[in-house]
Formats: C-alpha cells, sequence, structure tokens
C-alpha cells in the first residue's frame, strides 16, 4: 500500500463504481444517515410527484419545474457520489488485501515434536501452534515462539524489504497473508478466522467500521438543526403570500429551502471524514476509528522514544580518551580486543574506529584460544579473556564495580583515586555532551573512556521547530540517564524529556498531561508500552511490535516508522482544517444564494425589493435556477478539495483561523456572486428560462 501506487480521485475504475454506488444511496436507510441530503432528497421526491401532476394536467411552467427538479437529484446524486468516492478508494485498497487471503493450508503441530497434520488455515483456533517453513504463508496471525526466520510483509506494508521475526522480545509477533522467506517457525496463533489483522484492515479502509467522530456528530446535529430552523421558515411563507394577496408555486419554496440550508458541507461531510481515513491508510498507518484521526490534530503533547525517532538509532564509537599514562593507540588496541566478537552495531563500530585512527587491523582470535564474555543485562559488560588477558568494556559504575571500585572508594594498589576519578571525570563530559561512555578495564587496570555518540536525525530539530509553532509540546522519552538526556534533548531542540524511562513513568506523565486537560500522542512497540499506547489519546503502535501494544493502540504504522507520528498529527489537522473550511465556505456562500432568490420571490409583492437584486440576474425565474444550479455544481467542484483536503500549514491557531475566514469566509461570500451572475447569463442566452 505504498503511497505512490494509491489510487486518484480520478481513476475511472473508482468514479465508474462510485456512479453506481451512488444511486444505491438513494435508498432511505443510506440517505437517513445524512439528515441534510436526507430533507433534500424528500423535498425532491415531493416536487418529482408534483412535476408529473402538472404535466399530466397540462399546467404551465413545466419546463421550469422540469429543470429544477433535475438540478435538485443532481445535487443529491452528487452528494452521494462523493461519499462513494471516498469509498472507492478505501475498496480497492482492501481488494489487494482480499488477494493476500487465499486459501492457504496449514501444519496443525499435535504436540511437542514434529508431528503434523495439514489443516485449512481459517480452522486454526486461538492457541493453536503451527509449524511455518521457507516459502509457506503465515496462516494467520501468531507470535513466534521458536525460532527466527525473514518474512516479506509487502502484502501488508507495500515494502519489498523483509524483516525478521524471532522468538521472545518486542519483534515477535506475525502477520497472517505473509510469507516467510528463510528458515522454519512455531507459531502460537492468537487470532481466530475473521478476526485478523487482514481482516481487521479490509473492514477499516472499506469504511464498514468507520463511525462517526464526536466532532463530526456535533457538526452533524447543527446542521440538522439550521435544516429544521428553515424548514419551520419556509412553510410559514405561503401564508404570508396569502396575506400579502398572492402565491408562490411550491417548487420556488422548495428552491428557496434548498438553497438556505448548508447542502454543501452536509453533501461532503462524510466524504470528509473517510477521505482523513484513508490518507492515513495510504501513508500505511491504519486507524482503528475516526476519533483517533481527530484526536491527532488536536493533540497538545507528544511523546517520542529517543532512540530510532529522534536519533538514527545505532550508537557510533566517536573516539578513545586515555586516563594518565595510557596511550590512546593502548587504549584502542584493548578496546578492539573486546569488541572483535560484539556484534552490535556499537561494537563494530570500535573495531572499524580503531583501525581507521591507529590501524589496528582485527585478529586471527581463534589462534590465540580467545574466550570471550558476551554482554548481559546484569553485568551490562563484555570483553575477552586471552592469553591470561582479561579485558572488558561497559558502563562505567559496572566496570568500576567489576574492579572493586565504588564511586565513593579511595582506590586500590592498581587504581589509585586519581585515575578513577580521571575516568569519571572523562565519562561526565562525553554525558554532558549527549554520548555514552564505556569504560575500559584490562587486568584491573583502567585505561580509559570510549565515547559513543547518538546521531540526532536531520533536519529533526526544524520539525520540531514546527510542532512549535503548531502548538504542541515536544517530550523525548529515553533510558539514558539525566545527562546525557539533556544534551541530546537540547541538540535535537524538543521541549522536554523523560530520562531513565519506566513504562509505569511512562504512564504517570500521559495521566499527568491529560489531567491538566491535554490531549496526547505517543509510539511504542514493547510490551511494556501497551499500558501507555492505552492511556494516550492517539497511541500509534509499530506493526513490528508485540500482539499486546498492537492491540493497545488505536493506530498501527506499518512501516514502524516511529517518526511518522508527526506526520499522523499533521493528517489529523488536515482533516480538522479542511472539515472547518468547507463548513466556513458553505455558510458564506448561502449569503449570495439569499441575495439571488429572496428578491425574486417577493418582488410580485414588494417591488422595492429590486434594490437588493445587486446582481442584476434577469428573471426571478432565472435567478432561482441559476441558485440551484450553483448550489449542485459548488458540490462538484469541491469534491476534489473534500478528499485531497486543506492544504496544512504548520502555524498558530489564530493565524489558521484568520487564514481560514479569509480565503473560505470571504471566498464562500465572493464566488457565488460571480457564479450566479455567470449561470443566469449563460440560462438566458441559451434560452432556458
Amino acid at each position: 500500500m505504498d503511497q505512490s501506487k494509491s489510487a486518484s480521485i480520478f481513476d475511472t475504475g473508482i468514479l465508474i463504481p462510485a456512479a453506481g454506488d451512488a444511486f444505491r444511496k438513494l435508498s432511505p436507510k443510506a440517505m437517513a444517515r445524512n439528515p441534510v441530503m436526507f430533507v433534500v432528497a424528500l423535498v425532491s421526491a415531493l416536487t418529482t410527484v408534483l412535476l408529473i401532476r402538472d404535466m399530466l394536467t397540462g399546467a404551465a411552467n413545466t419546463g421550469f419545474s422540469l429543470q429544477v427538479v433535475a438540478w435538485l437529484w443532481f445535487t443529491v446524486f452528487f452528494a452521494n457520489f462523493a461519499e462513494a468516492v471516498a469509498e472507492g478508494r478505501g475498496k480497492a485498497q482492501a481488494q489487494s488485501l482480499r488477494q493476500t487471503r487465499s486459501d492457504t493450508q496449514a501444519r496443525l503441530l499435535s504436540g511437542t515434536g514434529e508431528a503434523f497434520r495439514i489443516v485449512p488455515g481459517n480452522s486454526l483456533k486461538v492457541g493453536d501452534i503451527v509449524l511455518v517453513e521457507p516459502g509457506d504463508i503465515i496462516p494467520s496471525d501468531g507470535e513466534v515462539i521458536e525460532g527466527v526466520a525473514s518474512v516479506n510483509e509487502a502484502a501488508i506494508t507495500g515494502e519489498s524489504a523483509p524483516v525478521i521475526r524471532e522468538s521472545g522480545g518486542d519483534r515477535s509477533a506475525v502477520t497472517g497473508g505473509t510469507q516467510v522467506l528463510s528458515d522454519r517457525i512455531r507459531v502460537r496463533i492468537t487470532a481466530a478466522a475473521g478476526s485478523t489483522f487482514i481482516d481487521k484492515m479490509i473492514a477499516l479502509v472499506e469504511g464498514a467500521e468507520r463511525q462517526k467522530t464526536p466532532n463530526e456528530i456535533a457538526l452533524n446535529i447543527l446542521l440538522a438543526g439550521m435544516t429544521l430552523i428553515f424548514v419551520l421558515a419556509v412553510v410559514t411563507i405561503p401564508s404570508f403570500a396569502s396575506y400579502a394577496g398572492g402565491a408562490v408555486p411550491v417548487i420556488v419554496l422548495v428552491a428557496l429551502f434548498v438553497t438556505l440550508i448548508p447542502t454543501t458541507i452536509g453533501a461532503l461531510l462524510s466524504a470528509i471524514g473517510i477521505a482523513g481515513m484513508d490518507r492515513l491508510v495510504r501513508f500505511n498507518v491504519l486507524a482503528m476509528s475516526g476519533r483517533a484521526v481527530e484526536a491527532a490534530g488536536d493533540v497538545d503533547t507528544l511523546l517520542l522514544d529517543k532512540t530510532g525517532t529522534i536519533t538514527l538509532g545505532n550508537r557510533q564509537a566517536s573516539a578513545f580518551h586515555p586516563v594518565s599514562g595510557v596511550s590512546a593507540e593502548e587504549l584502542a588496541d584493548a578496546a578492539q580486543l573486546a569488541s572483535l566478537a560484539d556484534e552490535t552495531p556499537e561494537g563494530r563500530s570500535i573495531v572499524v574506529l580503531a583501525k581507521e585512527e591507529y590501524g589496528i587491523r582485527g585478529r586471527d582470535m581463534a589462534r590465540l584460544n580467545a574466550h570471550f564474555v558476551p554482554f548481559t543485562a546484569q553485568t551490562r559488560m563484555s570483553g575477552v579473556d586471552i592469553d591470561g588477558t582479561s579485558i572488558r568494556k561497559g558502563a562505567v559504575d559496572a566496570v568500576l564495580k567489576y574492579i572493586g571500585l565504588s564511586a565513593s572508594a579511595t582506590g586500590d594498589r592498581l587504581n589509585p583515586a586519581g585515575p578513577r576519578d580521571e575516568l569519571q571525570s572523562i565519562a561526565d563530559g562525553i554525558a554532558r555532551q549527549g554520548g555514552t561512555p564505556l569504560a575500559v578495564v584490562r587486568d584491573g587496570r583502567l585505561l580509559g573512556v570510549i565515547c559513543l555518540k547518538d546521531i540526532v536525525k536531520g533536519g529533526i530539530r526544524e520539525r520540531f521547530a514546527e510542532l512549535r509553532r503548531m502548538g504542541i509540546r515536544t517530550v523525548m522519552i529515553t533510558g539514558d540517564n539525566p545527562m546525557t538526556a539533556a544534551a541530546i534533548a537540547a541538540e535535537a531542540g524538543v521541549d522536554d524529556f523523560l530520562a531513565q524511562a519506566t513504562p509505569e513513568m511512562k504512564l504517570a506523565l500521559i495521566r499527568e498531561e491529560q489531567a491538566k486537560g491535554k490531549l496526547v500522542a505517543m509510539c511504542g512497540d514493547g510490551t511494556n508500552d501497551a499500558p501507555a499506547l492505552a492511556q494516550a489519546d492517539v497511541g500509534v503502535a509499530m506493526n513490528t511490535g508485540t500482539v499486546a501494544a498492537r492491540e493497545a493502540g488505536n493506530m498501527v504504522d506499518l512501516d514502524s516508522d516511529p517518526t511518522k507520528l508527526i506526520e499522523v498529527v499533521g493528517i489529523g489537522k488536515q482533516l480538522l482544517m479542511t472539515r472547518g473550511a468547507l463548513t466556513t465556505f458553505s455558510i458564506a456562500n448561502d449569503i449570495a444564494k439569499y441575495f439571488a432568490i429572496i428578491p425574486a420571490m417577493f418582488l410580485a409583492f414588494y417591488p422595492q425589493l429590486s434594490g437588493l437584486n445587486i446582481m442584476g440576474l434577469t428573471s426571478p425565474e432565472s435567478a432561482i435556477l441559476s441558485a440551484i444550479i450553483f448550489n449542485a455544481l459548488i458540490i462538484v467542484a469541491l469534491i476534489p478539495l473534500a478528499l485531497k483536503g486543506v492544504k496544512y500549514r504548520p502555524v498558530g491557531a489564530a493565524a489558521l483561523l484568520s487564514r481560514n475566514l479569509m480565503i473560505y469566509g470571504l471566498g464562500g461570500i465572493l464566488v457565488p456572486f460571480a457564479g450566479i451572475k455567470l449561470i443566469d447569463v449563460a440560462i438566458t442566452a441559451a434560452g432556458l428560462v
């Protein structure tokens, strides 16, 4: 579902089916979901019946009535068409997802051994364990409980690059419909047929589960209220006309009513909401509800993990800092020896830096009978034992503890207080600059410190500045110590940070922000992130994350790119801006229609109203017909804007409001004056009135 491959709104594969759907949506049950257009459909049906009666009885002005009725139905049709086009884009994406759900066969394990039997994938139950081999399609959502494999998730993410899935940790979740490329794995099924991740995606992108958001419901209530007010206003006109000694034809009353009510926003409101969710899907983010998209637009506080979001994610060795009496070459040599078996990006960078800075090349450790000590969370060190020499590298406090020193120790015979204090001073200096210090010790003798540097992503500072202009506070979440966190936060330009963060601390921070009346967004991928994702107003779970994280969040990033949280906020704001802009335009352009129709209706009773005919419309009939035609055509003209969205600019709320009123408020008044006048000239020249 790459964005570049997303369907265009002018794709005939979408427009043609949408036209058929627009007719099907004329059913009363479908129309009842949109109060404004439901009323328009009712009065259109009423005028159609009256037109048929007049044609059968040979009444006058049936040509004029026919044109008005035709344009009324045109208005209803294109309101449905806008919604159908928005839904059609989702259906096109859903069809590609359905292709991944072929009749997959599964190897269902019957016990702890290798024995299995072939069963249909859709017969699997939660808790079943299946064996998946290279080339197989994973039959349903699950978790890897044994093995590690490369998995092609292009069916979900649109990306061709495979990902690694392995048992344990935060990358054990697998999705039904994806393909194992290498190795065999055992998968415990976590979702029954019909409720898999792809099933949910299909339902969501088709709009089948789209619920109206609170703002959308509130706006619908407002529009329904305005419609009711104008119903009451219009039904009193015949009594007034009778009192004045005349009569107003029903067709004219209907025309007045349709142009008075906010038909433009009423016609496009549903399409705007569907298109907002569609923009997220095309951006490879799946929103579980429209409420989440709206909330993203109102976010006040944004929580972002440091690693992989603000920084590149892999710390790189940047310098060797020896203590007094130790040469830089000696420190680099020991650091490289301790890192030769370290396959982490940090370990490899130490080997490369020693080679580049001092020409120290890797040695054949097999001949030296070296014993490598892997890193563990308990020791926070790694190293090597070789030829009776023991070398360790790791966190400063862990290394000091290893050689029997503490922060308050006075020293020992190998390391008096001077070298220890010097090493601590070097480490503190590195931390203040945003680096991570690793101490190196050989046979109990402190050699110095390796500086690992977190590389802040290019352009991230400017993006945070944009968020600040939007009124959003950014908070960096990291497990680093406060000194390191403060340095990186300053370099990245975030507003605040939470250092040495635990799941409880993340949850407490979110609740604290929400207690202040703020909306909070965050991203995460691990089981330990699930409580915070569930608590946040906008919780974006990574698709590579655990099942618990994906279930807790109300959005899933199929590309597992934490930086997308910034774009998600922008898409949410664009949705709100689009709805606000078109609502403003709809209400504003009613003003011009009042000047067209009201003088035309009452001119026979009050000739003085001719002064309000500031557009100089040819006749009452042409004025009424021009207003009705404009009312229908403006919906057609605004469909692309409703689906594409108003262009978002990261400026403050006051500036956005001023711009909105200027473009869509003032424009909404001026455009109809010009449009109605041009239509009046055209239909008069064509002899339609």
